[in-house]
């Protein structure tokens, strides 16, 4: 986290003792690895990618090699692989290896789906439906497997206590972030969803404590989400970041992450495409996860609003 931003963090919100040094993350579980290689394929140089679409393709024979045979059978160094697999999340090559095995095992036993094809220009609609039903089942799983439960359950009670709710997204994002403001100004909550950069910020001004902000952004380096989410952060708001690169930009100003998966972007499957079901299951789960803990004055809520718009649904007679 940047430097600057941490120490205004750290003035609003004084300790009386420093806090711990950060755990180190966990290493990606096994059935998340081909989610984290297609997040972060389009960021890597070609070697590296080399070596992180071999392992996800043929993860029983890797698992199988030595840091010099993958680097021999990728044509790239043992230092490229090492890096690599750092860049996966995981502390080295051995412990990737052990990932793999265990990625095969679960393969051959059916429990995780191998990656289905690019959908093509001559594909029959059955195909279509066929490859884009696997494509949204695997983004659901990798994104369910990968989301970390201790920042959600922080995000949910933020939420659930909060004066007042602000959602930042920008293009695909933003229907998700409005999505998510219209569940909760059904339980009652306090919500509003910014599209224009230029009101986003002049919203994020009069944030304050008990005040949360969050920034949707699949890529984590969206200026126009970034901006409004720094200044609601620096005037003592909870931030959230709900993205599929945690280690972007955004993390600078988010105080909890929620980490989306991604299906693999093709010409005619865009990221913003394929990363927004995981994005509206993480907002799902933000949403029943609050209204759970205001269930006695969300359920009221949500049975007035469903009262107030049946005669909408009724045929007039």
């Amino acid at each position: 986290m940047n430097s600057a931003v941490k120490e205004t963090f750290n003035d609003r919100r004084p300790t009386s003792t420093p806090p711990p040094p950060a755990a180190a993350p966990a290493p990606p579980a096994p059935a998340a690895l081909a989610a984290k290689v297609r997040t972060l394929a389009p960021t890597m140089t070609r070697s590296m990618q080399r070596v992180a679409e071999t392992v996800v393709g043929d993860p029983a024979g890797c698992a199988a090699l030595t840091v010099t045979g993958l680097a021999e059978r990728t044509g790239t160094s043992e230092a490229t692989v090492v890096r690599a697999s750092r860049l996966l999340g995981y502390p080295g090559y051995r412990d990737l290896r052990l990932a793999l095995a265990a990625l095969a095992a679960q393969q051959a036993a059916g429990s995780a789906p191998a990656v289905t094809a690019d959908i093509a220009v001559d594909d029959s609609l059955i195909d279509v439906v066929a490859k884009l039903a696997q494509e949204e089942r695997q983004c659901l799983a990798d994104t369910a497997t990968a989301l970390d439960v201790t920042q959600l359950e922080a995000a949910v009670a933020a939420l659930a206590s909060a004066r007042r709710i602000d959602v930042y997204g920008i293009g695909a994002s933003n229907l998700v972030a409005q999505d998510l403001v219209q569940k909760l100004l059904r339980i009652g909550l306090i919500a509003h969803a910014h599209s224009d950069p230029h009101l986003a910020v002049t919203n994020a001004v009069q944030m304050r404590a008990r005040d949360v902000a969050i920034a949707i952004t699949h890529s984590g380096r969206t200026t126009d989400v970034i901006e409004p989410l720094r200044v609601a952060f620096e005037h003592g708001a909870t931030t959230i970041a709900i993205t599929g690169r945690p280690d972007g930009e955004i993390a600078a100003c988010a105080d909890h992450i929620l980490t989306t998966s991604t299906a693999r972007e093709s010409e005619l499957r865009p990221a913003a495409m394929s990363s927004r079901t995981s994005q509206l299951l993480v907002v799902d789960c933000l949403f029943i996860g609050v209204a759970q803990r205001t269930y006695e004055t969300a359920a009221p809520a949500l049975s007035a609003s469903y009262e107030a718009l049946a005669h909408r649904h009724n045929p007039r007679h």
